[in-house]
This record gives structure tokens, sequence and C-alpha cells, in this order.
């Protein structure tokens, strides 16, 4: 929002029907947001195609993709796809590159030997390939013989990774422009994750202040804050489904709850009994000025911009028009409800974290 407290932008929801796309962001543009951002959650909309609408609508802003599996695709087919769209649209693209949720993997038969040479692979050779490089190796989970782009963009672009674990952040901070936090990553997890992308970044020389972390995140703002907590909790629990026990929520010390609530199976059951507290930790739902004050807080954890996800996407335009007459800087009293606040926090899945 042009703020110097937080940058804030939009996180399309996957459910979100393509027809709707350009409408979404185009009005998120008009109305101040910094970035864009579209999922690629299986099986909803693709995220490259998706990105091309978004660009093709909107006039200046950032466009992030967050993410895509670094397995669904060969990395030369996806350099070719970034290659396009950096040309088309440059300094606008985003790239974010992940081992993909696994459940959605492994329903395609795709779940690597080794998530984390898969992604290694994925993120260098798609950097390598928009540069203009050529590739010639047999040499890992992907093959390149003879591979150079015909149109690469011929500069950097960003590539962000999507990852949870220690391993995962710690190869993050050593090959990657940043991280994306999920949705489920509350402010203990920010600190937990910056920590290991440290180590990552030690490893090869970069600079671990510069490493972006745009934080994704569930979002319901409305005058009526019971509603809005209680829609929050919907999208909160099919998120905790989808990804399981995780460091994110490991952090807090209740992994093993969750697997209990888990096993219900139920989505509307899960739902119903998530504590209160997580709503707290995971979610920014509410008042206006309760949005705010944990937006702040995701800024004052690391987060380099905090990514809004509205639910549901029904709701999403009501939603920005709010957000940007109510909780931003730009929109909201003289000094902004943004203002600098410290940080206060006061089916189980059998893959471990890598």
């Amino acid at each position: 929002m042009g703020s110097t407290n937080v940058k804030v932008g939009l996180l399309i929801f996957s459910s979100t029907p393509p027809e709707d796309l350009a409408h979404v962001a185009k009005t998120a543009e008009d109305s101040g947001f910094d970035e864009v951002w579209i999922p690629e959650d299986y099986f909803f909309v693709g995220g490259l195609t998706s990105a091309a609408i978004i660009l093709g609508a909107t006039e200046s802003i950032p466009v992030g993709i967050g993410i895509l599996s670094s397995v669904v695709r060969h990395p030369a087919v996806t350099a070719m796809e970034v290659a396009t769209l950096a040309r088309a649209f440059p300094d606008r693209l985003v790239l974010g590159v992940g081992h993909g949720v696994p459940v959605w993997v492994a329903q395609m038969g795709l779940t690597p030997k080794s998530p984390l040479q898969s992604l290694r692979t994925c993120v260098e050779s798609i950097t390598k390939l928009v540069k203009g490089e050529t590739l010639n190796t047999s040499d890992g989970p992907f093959t390149f013989d003879d591979v150079k782009l015909v149109h690469p963009v011929g500069k950097h672009v960003n590539i962000v990774t999507g990852v949870i674990g220690p391993k995962s952040l710690e190869l993050s901070g050593e090959i990657a422009d940043g991280t994306v936090m999920s949705v489920v990553a509350g402010t203990r997890y920010l600190d937990y994750a910056h920590e290991h992308i440290a180590k990552g970044a030690a490893k090869s020389g970069r600079d671990a202040k510069a490493h972006l972390m745009p934080t994704f995140v569930i979002y319901h703002v409305d005058t009526d804050a019971a509603k809005a907590r209680r829609i929050a909790r919907e999208a909160l629990a099919f998120y905790l489904q989808a990804i399981g026990p995780t460091p994110m929520t490991g952090v807090y010390g209740i992994n093993d709850e969750l697997k209990e609530l888990l096993a219900l199976g139920d989505l509307s059951q899960i739902a119903e009994q998530i504590p209160e507290e997580w709503l707290d930790w995971f979610t920014i739902a509410g008042l206006p000025e309760d949005c705010a004050t944990k937006m702040a807080a995701l800024r004052d954890a690391g987060a380099t911009s905090v990514i809004l996800s509205p639910y549901p996407p029904e709701e999403a335009t009501r939603m920005i028009h709010l957000t940007a007459a109510e909780v931003l800087p730009a929109g909201g009293p003289p000094h902004g409800l943004l203002s600098p606040c410290p940080v206060t926090t006061p089916a189980p899945r059998s893959w471990r974290p890598q």
C-alpha cells in the first residue's frame, strides 16, 4: 500500500473460479495492494495460467506464483513458461517452487525419492535456463540434453520456495531469493524459519537479511467479529487437514492434539473443534482494528510482506474494499492502524517435514 510499515498483498483463494481471477486481481491493484499471489493447490487452478490471466488484467502490480510443486513439471518446461511471462511482463513475476503438499503429490504418483534433491535441481535449473544457459546433465532427478531456451529472460528472475521443514528452510536460504510462509505460519514459526534460513544463507554467502519472507494468511475481516472467526475456522480446518502436523504447528506444541483432531476425518467436525487460540495463531480474522494488529505482529516477526487470503472467495471483493478503507494505513486514520507494535503470541500424516 506504499506504506513503510508493511507491504500488503492479496492471495487469491484457490477455489476462486477462473473467470473471476482477473476481476479480483484488478480490484486489489486499484485498491492499492502491493502484490497479488496465486496458488497452485492441486486440483484447483493452474498457477502459471492463472498468473498469465492476472498479469494481463493488471497494469504494474507484482504477481507471485505460490507455489508450484518441483515434481509436477520438468524444470525446463517451467523455465520456458516463466521466461515467457517474465519477458511479456518485465520485472513483475515472482516464481514460487516447493515440494507440494505430499497428499496431493502422492495422488499423481509423483512422490520423489529425495524431495530436497528435486527442489534443489528444479530451482537451480530454472535459474540458469532463464538467464540463457545451456544445461547438459543426467545426474539427478531430471535429465537435460542440450536444453537451452530460445527466448530466455537474460537476467535474474526472483525465485522463492514454499517449504516448511528445517532442512528445506536451510536449502531455501542457500539457493533461493526468499521463502513463502504458508497460510498456517504464525509468528513463532517465522522466528523458527528465519533461524534455519540464515544457516543456509551462510553456506552460499547470501545475505539472510535480504531473504524475502512473503507470509500467507487466512483472512476474514468484518464488522461482525464472531462471523469473521467462524468463517476463518472453516478455511483453517481445510488447510490443517491437507498439510497435517508440521513445524508450523509444532512450535506451538500442539501436534499431538492436532493428530487427534484430524483423526475425526470429517472437515466440519474438525472445524467445529478447533480451539479459539488456534484462530489467533494461524489466521487474521475479526474487526478491522483486530486484523491490523495481527498484520503488524507478522511484520514484526519478520514477514517482508503480509499476503491476505480472503475466504470465502465470493466475499473477496467486499473484503478488499473494507481492508483498503479501514485496515491499511492508506485508508485508515491519520497515523494508520498498522503502527509498530510488539509481537505478543502468548488423518495423521506419515511423512516427516524435510
